[in-house]
């Protein structure tokens, strides 16, 4: 297949460029580079089977070529109000990505009878009564915050997905993604994982808000890139949640981190076995015997 990602130089985007290359398919990858990082798809380059195109989404899209299936990922994701990447501080893009950006991948879709896949969301869900959330919760949501720009974005452009798939036959998929970390993540992300793993790493106090009993679940980007995977080359066009089922309190993660990071790596002596013919292990104090 000839697949168009769109936020490739992203977080998700440029693992899933990354995998769907690895089975063997071709990629189309499409940025502006608002939020998206260059570096994350340096290592494709020159791979004959990947196409990069700096586009912006929220414009008319042209691709070269067939087009077997769009997966509409391109969105400022970053909740932290203090980075010049989040969605706060990045309104109007994240609003146009959503509502812009999809309607422009859908007709992508429909022009090239592709499969379509949409980055949906948990944070549809708002701020949720129901825990765990359910596909069928409608949630609990402000539509007019300062964050509810992602999420009405996100919320519209599954509105929209669904309106192509009933009016106009497209095969769509949505998936609504929960919290997820691993390599490439803006450090400044402003999500938990990223938070705590900066402040373990200076070696500060890790900041836990409340009681720390709040519950979150985490899903490495690897298990989720194989959901999404299977997700689009699955017959589900109702919306999906992904991530984690495990859920861990803030307070027991926080206590967890900083063993596990700073943890020292395992000395190893083999090349001094090699060199020597063994390991002289009486303590320093002591001396040999």
């Amino acid at each position: 297949m000839r697949i168009l990602i769109t936020g490739a130089a992203g977080f998700l985007g440029s693992h899933l460029c990354e995998r769907l290359l690895a089975k063997g398919h071709e990629v189309v990858g499409m940025d502006n580079f608002i939020t998206g990082n260059p570096n994350n798809l340096a290592h494709l380059v020159g791979n004959p089977d990947f196409l990069f195109i700096r586009h912006d989404v929220s414009n008319f899209i042209f691709v070269p070529g067939i087009v077997d299936a769009v997966l509409h990922f391109a969105s400022p994701a970053s909740p932290n109000p203090n980075s010049p990447l989040g969605y706060v501080n990045l309104p109007i893009q994240t609003m146009k990505a959503g509502a812009l950006g999809t309607h422009n991948t859908l007709g992508v879709a429909r022009e090239h009878g592709a499969r379509f896949l949409l980055a949906s969301t948990s944070e549809i869900y708002g701020d949720p009564l129901e825990h765990p959330q359910r596909e069928s919760y409608w949630g609990h949501v402000d539509p007019i915050g300062t964050r509810s720009v992602y999420d009405e974005a996100k919320r519209f452009a599954e509105a929209l997905t669904m309106a192509y798939h009933r009016f106009h036959g497209i095969d769509t998929r949505i998936v609504r993604i929960f919290n997820t970390y691993g390599s490439r993540m803006h450090v400044d992300d402003g999500r938990v994982v990223p938070n705590f793993i900066q402040q373990a790493l200076r070696r500060e106090p890790l900041t836990v808000y409340g009681d720390g009993s709040q519950t979150r679940s985490f899903c490495y980007v690897d298990d989720l890139v194989d959901g999404i995977v299977n997700l689009l080359f699955s017959d589900e066009h109702q919306p999906v949640n992904l991530g984690n089922p495990s859920e861990n309190t803030e307070l027991s993660f926080a206590n967890h981190l900083p063993d596990q990071l700073l943890a020292p790596n395992p000395m190893s002596h083999e090349r001094v076995k090699y060199l020597v013919g063994g390991v002289v292990d009486h303590p320093l104090h002591v001396g040999p015997a």
